[in-house]
């Protein structure tokens, strides 16, 4: 049965049954086990197909014997039937010993085979064949080397590597140009080309420029079989920067290539069109040529302009790449945007520090010997400028034809052609649109006229048909709406009139339900992001608001939802606008709203409706009359308080009413109605509260709800009905969370909401079976705490007793269930512990115990947000306790547990984004010790031999014992240096920071990982230079995202 098995070659041979064979054939059994081992292994190497089995057999076995038979059956298929198996199955094989070869040189090379170049460059010569192979082993070699060794091989051995690659590179270099040069045999060139491409990237740069091989590249070029290969050979020499040495050799190198590429693909060849009709060569061959051009001008770009008469050909390269920038492909064009961003980003910093030449100089390689020099750097600038005007023009048309979509834009055109709303956000597509934009903006500063008069020529070809297209009009409304602030307010007033007057009459004239909504998308996204225009002129803005009232009747998926984000945007940034009386009107724009509001209304689904309260609530909350507010307010709630007051009439008569499920839909849809408002309206929103609060409470917290989400069992939680009360209940609490959050901290406010709500609220959820425990109750106990701060002190250790005990057993269970309550307990513990800190001193040795498990579950976490809370609370414990009559008693009790614990998540990598934290743990540990401020011993004397002359020197050594313990891949000299380096380094975060993160990496935990979450700190603070950065250049930072109260009075 066993043989059977062995025998059937059509699927992966069973390696264990097969060293089993092996080993009774080597082993001691009976003569009958080792000839009936014989006799199977005999056929298996007889069996043509035995050697598809070698690769699996050397990767899974175990046994040694079992590995050399593997290789006995290769070398016979080597060996005697090599000329007779398939091209694709030598091919496979080939590349399969080469790797080998590979792996075994990467151990014995070049101490134990010294000779292997020499071996290699000798073996070649003997035939074509041979030599194609070697040209793969050192492809292969360079590959492994250069650009895969992180983390597989020790820093001594790359550089090992490195450096016998270089020193022996004359002989290789000298096969290469030899093979070139003399060989007739194209898979053997082509090889070769490959070869070159894997070390043009780190040779010496004579073996380029003071040898034949630029020029036999060059030769190369013109073969159509081979462009495609020399053309990555020539980008990898076009990357390379090396000082002023070789600037002639680039020159000459760039002024042929362009010669051959004009036979190759002529000037006026449409790439675009050539690209989508193309073999997958030719398209290959587009794809080369942007990572040509892109890498040379990037490096070489300085060097072109600096020579006469390479200027026009540069301008002729440039030219090439936008026409490649048209490509309909997605990685052709991010490679040639890239580029794109780069280049206009230094011709517009030299223009925007016009006013320094110092920084200009700089930044552009330029000299300033003397003061009197700065006139010349601005010519030099000028020249510079009027040297792209040209190609800056076209990039900008070129910008406008291809804008990414922006993210506010919900409509979009499906694969079939028809106009949808989006269902999912492209990442892709946003990184795009976010670099687009910048690039766009910094073409705008560079030439404000240019880019008015290109977008209003588009516009105008869109208006007369002769260019209408939904792309055309999508690319240019978003490239429009993307230049918000980067021109002057003037200009922007201009042009702005100019296209919302053309885009409100293209809707006009527009026929059909898809076109509509495609122009309704685009009005809505330009004028959602010029708050500033819309501001300085009512007119425009009056009409806007209207224009999106109609769009609200629109039922073309997506239009009704984008008209409700645009008029919360508008109404945000210009609320002031809406309840002043303007000129020529007879009431404010507010309250000629409210009285249409319910026909405004009329067509919207539930969460449009919310949207458009939450905005009218900012244009309210923008009166500064109370009694002028608290009308608007009246009457923006008359709608859901007629149906509020009738439901409660109802349920006062019958409490049956509320086992509808009509009803209770309708509750939920008016408490969220009022939560909306609420979120715009904050203190404002104190009336409406005040008149629907305690009939609110008496609802939802009424026997019937709760015995019937209690009564109906263990699955009771699960049914529609259950699940529609409670989140009802769970509006009603995001309700009044939302409302004292947004209100002002008026003590009075606290006073009336908070104490109604203790009884019914937190015995409600003391009372409850886990799963009908809402977590908001959670939330809501954290904000008031927040809010009110010591004011709750003694309301804590009711809260505590209602939540805490119940809250735990369900989430210490394990690290799935509950996710929702176990972020918000964390954060409930944590407002307590900043705020009502007191409160938590007078809770028993036992209650204590049961805080300080929780936070050490919390930080054990792998969820990120709860292992964040729980160290940021653990610190607030510590230092509260630090300064508090408890100090020693605490940390008696604590310390030790609490470094243990840390250490254990910081060095393991489950953890690593709460490092900061961390760190910031330890150093206050010992900071502690140190300061002397724990002044009982910390060790159990009953069970130490001898006494520490202080608690210093116990915590050095109790850590070096842990972390031995922990290390054992560590010498105790090498921990011991770690940790006298924590000691002396505590007084200076940077350094003990440091210091923890090369212990990590040395303690191999953390070597050949994804570390940057040690440094996500560093990175933050390069985010935040960077965000200054882009807000001294107007329009970098869209107006929306500025977060200013931008004054409309």
């Amino acid at each position: 049965m066993a043989a059977e098995k062995l025998r059937d070659l059509s699927q992966p041979i069973d390696v264990p049954l097969l060293d089993a064979t092996v080993a009774a054939f080597y082993g001691t059994g009976s003569k009958e086990e080792r000839a009936a081992a014989d006799q199977i292994l005999r056929e298996l190497q007889n069996n043509p197909d035995m050697w598809l089995q070698v690769v699996h057999i050397l990767q899974n076995s175990q046994n040694l014997n079992t590995k050399f038979f593997a290789l006995q059956v290769l070398e016979g298929v080597i060996k005697y039937r090599w000329n007779a198996l398939p091209v694709e199955q030598r091919d496979g094989m080939k590349n399969y010993i080469s790797d080998v070869i590979v792996q075994i040189l990467k151990h014995d090379w070049p101490t134990r085979w010294k000779s292997f170049v020499p071996d290699l460059v000798n073996a070649a010569k003997s035939s074509e064949t041979i030599c194609e192979n070697c040209m793969v082993i050192l492809k292969l070699l360079s590959e492994e080397v250069f650009d895969f060794s992180r983390g597989e091989m020790t820093q001594l051995k790359i550089k090992e590597l490195k450096h016998s690659l270089n020193s022996e590179f004359q002989l290789i270099h000298e096969l290469c140009l030899y093979v070139l040069s003399a060989s007739q045999r194209t898979e053997l060139i082509r090889a070769t080309l490959s070869t070159l491409h894997a070390f043009l990237s780190w040779i010496p740069l004579g073996y380029i420029f003071e040898s034949p091989l630029l020029e036999t590249l060059l030769k190369f070029f013109s073969v159509p079989a081979y462009r495609n290969l020399t053309l990555q050979c020539l980008s990898e020499v076009a990357a390379l920067t090396f000082g002023e040495f070789y600037n002639a050799q680039y020159v000459k190198m760039y002024n042929v290539f362009m010669v051959q590429l004009q036979a190759i693909l002529p000037p006026t060849t449409n790439i675009p069109d050539a690209y989508a009709n193309g073999s997958s060569d030719e398209q290959a061959f587009i794809q080369n040529l942007a990572l040509f051009f892109t890498a040379f001008f990037k490096s070489h770009i300085r060097v072109l302009e600096a020579s006469q008469e390479s200027i026009a050909s540069l301008l002729m390269g440039l030219e090439y790449l936008i026409n490649i920038s048209y490509v309909d492909d997605t990685e052709v064009f991010k490679v040639c945007l890239d580029y794109w961003n780069s280049l206009v980003l230094e011709l517009f910093e030299a223009h925007h520090n016009v006013d320094n030449p110092a920084a200009v100089a700089n930044m552009m390689g330029l000299q300033l010997p003397f003061p009197g020099m700065a006139d010349g750097t601005g010519s030099q600038l000028l020249q510079r400028r009027q040297l792209y005007a040209g190609t800056m023009s076209k990039l900008r048309l070129l910008m406008i034809c291809r804008m990414a979509k922006p993210e506010e834009v919900l409509i979009v055109e499906d694969e079939n052609g028809n106009i949808v709303r989006e269902t999912m956000k492209d990442n892709d597509v946003l990184v795009q649109y976010k670099i687009m934009r910048e690039t766009l903006i910094y073409l705008t500063h560079l030439d404000h006229d240019d880019t008015e008069k290109q977008m209003l020529k588009k516009l105008s070809k869109q208006l007369n048909g002769e260019d209408w297209s939904w792309n055309n009009l999508n690319t240019l409304c978003w490239a429009i709406g993307s230049i918000s602030g980067s021109m002057m307010e003037e200009q922007e007033n201009r042009f702005l009139v100019m296209v919302i007057r053309d885009l409100l009459n293209l809707c006009e004239i527009t026929k059909g339900k898809d076109n509509k909504a495609v122009i309704a998308s685009n009005i809505m996204y330009v004028v959602g992001q010029y708050p500033r225009f819309l501001r300085a002129h009512w007119k425009f803005l009056k009409t806007v608001v209207n224009k999106l009232f109609e769009f609200m009747h629109e039922t073309h998926p997506g239009v009704q939802d984008m008209a409700c984000d645009t008029f919360l945007k508008i109404v945000q940034k210009c609320k002031r606008k809406f309840v002043i009386i303007q000129v020529g009107e007879s009431e404010p724009f507010v309250s000629e709203l409210l009285t249409g509001l319910p026909t405004t209304i009329t067509d919207l689904e539930s969460h449009q409706i919310h949207m458009f309260y939450e905005a009218v609530g900012h244009m309210i909350s923008a009166e500064s009359d109370p009694q002028k507010r608290d009308e608007y307010l009246r009457r923006l709630m008359e709608l859901p308080n007629q149906k509020w007051a009738e439901i409660i009439g109802q349920a006062r008569q019958s409490v049956d009413v509320l086992k509808e499920t009509e009803v209770i839909r309708a509750v939920l849809n008016i408490l969220q109605t009022n939560t909306s408002a609420a979120t715009s309206l904050g203190t404002c929103f104190f009336q409406q509260i005040s008149l629907i609060f305690l009939d609110m409470l008496n609802v939802m917290y009424s026997e019937l709800i709760s015995n019937t989400i209690a009564g109906g069992g263990p699955f009771a939680s699960k049914t529609s009905f259950v699940k529609l009360l409670r989140s009802v209940k769970r509006e009603t609490l995001k309700l009044i969370e939302t409302f004292l959050d947004k209100a002002e901290d008026q003590p009075h406010i606290g006073t009336q909401f908070v104490p109604p709500m203790m009884d019914p609220v937190l015995g409600d959820y003391a009372r409850n079976l886990p799963d009908a425990r809402e977590s908001e109750v959670l939330s809501l106990f954290a904000t008031i705490i927040n809010k009110y701060k010591a004011a709750m002190i003694d309301d804590v250790p009711r809260i505590f007793e209602a939540v805490f005990q119940c809250t735990l057993e369900m989430i210490t269970k394990n690290f799935e269930d509950y996710p929702e309550h176990r972020l918000k307990f964390f954060s409930l513990l944590r407002a307590i512990a900043t705020h009502c800190f007191a409160a938590l001193i007078r809770l028993s040795p036992q209650q204590l115990k049961l805080v300080m498990d929780s936070i050490i579950w919390a930080f054990r976490h792998t969820e990120r947000n709860i292992a964040e809370t729980g160290l940021n609370l653990l610190l607030e414990m510590l230092k509260n306790f630090q300064v508090s009559e408890f100090c020693n008693q605490f940390y008696r009790t604590y310390f030790l547990t609490i470094e243990q614990e840390i250490f254990a998540v910081l060095t393991d990598t489950f953890h690593k984004p709460g490092f900061k934290l961390h760190v910031l743990v330890l150093q206050h540990l010992f900071c502690l010790v140190q300061s002397g401020a724990v002044t009982e011993p910390l060790w159990d004397a009953a069970t130490v031999p001898y006494q520490y002359p202080n608690n210093e020197m116990f915590v050095r050594e109790y850590t070096i014992k842990l972390l031995s313990t922990s290390f054992p891949n560590m010498t105790p000299a090498e921990v011991t240096q770690f940790v006298n380096g924590l000691f002396e380094s505590t007084s200076e975060l940077p350094a003990f920071k440091n210091h923890i993160r090369d212990f990590l990496v040395q303690s191999k935990e953390f070597s050949a990982q994804d570390n940057k979450d040690l440094y996500a700190e560093e990175a933050a603070a390069q985010r935040e230079r960077e965000r200054q950065r882009m807000l001294n250049i107007p329009g970098l930072i869209a107006p929306n995202e500025i977060q200013d109260e931008m004054v409309d009075s």
